[in-house]
């Protein structure tokens, strides 16, 4: 079996979407990837994080994951996204690191990168789709290729039944409204298995 570098690189606000990189990196691991859960630069000042108590515990509580950079994608044969969603996009910290790649781009090492993604949001039809797609939509330009969990297990039912990724609605009390695990874990092991396969089979 081909072994598979995997990087899982989010932004979270409420803590969220860091739960969900730690759920697919637990579940990475388990298929056998080397894994590095990083998260991407913050670009609000710190004052206006320490005016928000729940914002203020997100940042303390991954004060020690590394801060994603260029040469971790071009380490990673594959990557798991998750970003909270903006206004139907992905988060304005998550597009700013993204939009860093270009150099790598510019000299085709972000070709044939497995890439997927995860989402969250306030409602259950707050933008999850759109956000996930929005950052599909930069992939393609970058020559990735896309693996979205699609139907392939009963689980993503059980989450919502959001083909393009898993994504989960936040509720008032900032807890997540759907049991969404097993979808996290299920999307990241067929990250995983599609690109041992692509390795393998190159």
């Amino acid at each position: 079996m081909a072994s598979v570098k995997l990087a899982v690189i989010f932004y979270s606000m409420g803590g969220s979407n860091y739960q969900l990189a730690k759920w697919a990196a637990e579940a990475a691991k388990e298929s056998g990837a080397e894994v590095r859960v990083l998260k991407v630069p913050e670009l609000a000042s710190q004052s206006v994080i320490d005016s928000n108590p729940v914002w203020k515990a997100t940042v303390e509580a991954t004060k020690d994951v590394p801060i994603a950079t260029v040469s971790d994608v071009e380490w990673a044969d594959a990557i798991i996204f998750s970003t909270p969603t903006r206004f139907g996009m992905m988060a304005s910290q998550m597009k700013q690191f993204i939009d860093t790649l270009g150099g790598l781009w510019a000299q085709g090492k972000t070709v044939n990168k497995i890439v997927s993604a995860m989402s969250s949001a306030q409602n259950s039809n707050g933008g999850q789709e759109a956000t996930i797609l929005s950052l599909y939509n930069v992939m393609y330009h970058l020559g990735a290729i896309v693996v979205a969990p699609g139907y392939t297990d009963p689980v993503v039912f059980a989450a919502g039944g959001n083909p393009y990724g898993t994504s989960v609605t936040i509720g008032q009390d900032g807890k997540m409204i759907e049991d969404v695990a097993p979808a996290v874990k299920h999307q990241a092991k067929r990250t995983v298995s599609v690109a041992q396969a692509f390795k393998k089979g190159n």
